[in-house]
């Protein structure tokens, strides 16, 4: 089999959990680190066996390596400059969400990506809880109407960072580099899978605040009401200030059934077409609630959208998770930062066409 090359940009955290991802794929390997903190590349590569080679640069790395795809992990305002470069060079494509801090360079990119996958160049974005076992099967369900039609969801990311986290970077919690706080940072997952199983969004009506950190620019707080173009409702909540730190949970509902995600499994399913159906029957053992979870699932999410990623390159279809899909994740992100700046209802069609490119996102303290 075909061992596919991979440079990897960015050796922090979701760097090194790449890493060990590819290192598990039988057909990946890890076959250069490009950190502009060598240190922190040389530390990475001497855990990785065989040993990838170390650059400052992508344009260094494509140059002196035989490369197929590039992983970029970087601060997200750091992601297009990056994953143009990749796609310029004739590389297949996986980004990390979300996709950018910039709504603007974002759009355009996704041109570029279109165009480039005429040429036979597969971009995804990392998105990760699609292809969760329990995420999946809901999925399927809404797919096939098992759950009839979908009229309400609510998602809930009560998620705990101390202080020490945002003061670990000096990019952390700014609008620049981070592009946002609880929901563009953390909870774009959440943000992904409401639009795969809700469709797309109509109108976002939002509020942000910083109730429990310092020193940053972004929210740690945020709710939300979006009314997609179904007709279906959902309320959003984020934080970074829930301590201890509680699981994310989904709920999902509809005229023939409801479904419940918690903590990345499957909490709850009921469809009226099949009273008899149990969430036991849909997923794994260990993807239904209440199942211990692996100590490596963050791992073994990223290896399961790298499956994905290998097929789409082998066979020339689209991946399960295509630029468009961040772009749209990154505008309904967007939304709720212009709906909370100008204290009105938003629509997402003219956030997503760049009607609202100029209204700069705001967060208002706790004292405020």
């Amino acid at each position: 089999m075909t061992v596919l090359n991979v440079a990897i940009v960015g050796s922090g955290i979701i760097g090194a959990n790449h890493a060990e991802a590819i290192a598990r794929h039988p057909r990946l390997r890890v076959a250069a680190l490009v950190d502009a903190r060598i240190e922190a590349a040389e530390a990475l590569a001497g855990k990785l066996d065989p040993r990838p080679s170390v650059h400052l640069t992508l344009t260094e790395a494509l140059a002196e390596e035989q490369i197929q795809i590039v992983a970029i992990c970087t601060p997200s305002g750091l992601h297009i400059a990056a994953a143009e470069e990749t796609l310029a060079a004739g590389k297949h494509l996986f980004v990390e969400k979300p996709l950018d801090t910039d709504l603007a360079k974002a759009r355009a990119f996704a041109k570029v990506a279109e165009e480039a996958a005429g040429r036979g160049l597969v971009a995804s974005v990392v998105s990760q809880h699609r292809f969760d076992p329990a995420t999946a099967a809901v999925l399927e369900a809404v797919r096939n109407e098992r759950l009839g039609r979908v009229t309400s969801a609510v998602v809930s990311m009560p998620w705990w960072r101390d202080q020490a986290y945002y003061d670990s970077a000096d990019w952390r919690g700014t609008w620049a580099f981070d592009g946002g706080g609880a929901v563009a940072n953390q909870g774009i997952h959440l943000v992904d899978q409401m639009l795969a199983l809700l469709g797309r969004p109509a109108e976002v009506y939002a509020r942000t605040a910083l109730v429990s950190h310092e020193r940053i620019e972004v929210e740690d707080l945020a709710v939300a009401t979006i009314a997609f173009e179904s007709g279906a409702l959902a309320v959003l909540h984020a934080t970074t200030g829930a301590a201890p730190g509680l699981p994310v949970r989904l709920a999902l509902h509809g005229t023939g059934g409801s479904a419940i995600l918690h903590d990345d499994q499957l909490e709850y399913f009921h469809t009226s077409s099949d009273p008899d159906l149990r969430a036991e029957d849909l997923v794994p053992a260990g993807d239904v609630f209440g199942a211990p979870k692996p100590a490596d699932g963050f791992v073994t999410g990223h290896l399961r959208q790298y499956d994905d990623l290998v097929e789409a390159i082998e066979t020339g279809r689209a991946p399960g998770v295509q630029v468009q899909d961040g772009l749209f994740a990154l505008a309904l992100v967007r939304s709720v930062y212009v709906s909370a700046a100008l204290g009105r209802p938003v629509s997402f069609t003219r956030v997503l066409d760049g009607a609202f490119d100029d209204v700069q996102p705001h967060t208002k303290g706790a004292q405020q």
